[in-house]
């Protein structure tokens, strides 16, 4: 089973539902089509948001942001 959920909801509600539910997160991101990537620590809690959250769950593949790399100077 996968740790990755991907749900039709914001961030700030999946953490919340999370704590309710005392799942710990391992990964939260943001989409731009206004979803959330979630990963957590187990299967097993990924499969407790699935059963909470099944009728707002993404199929499919989703578009994740780009990685955002800081060009920052390396001291000498």
């Amino acid at each position: 089973m996968s740790r990755v959920v991907v749900v039709e909801a914001a961030p700030d509600a999946v953490s919340s539902l999370c704590e309710t539910l005392g799942i710990a997160i391992s990964v939260i991101e943001p989409l731009p089509s206004g979803g959330t990537r979630l990963i957590l620590n187990n299967s097993a809690d990924a499969e407790k948001i699935r059963q909470d959250k099944r009728t707002k769950l993404v199929v499919g593949s989703s578009v994740r942001p780009p990685l955002y790399v800081s060009r920052t100077r390396v001291p000498p």
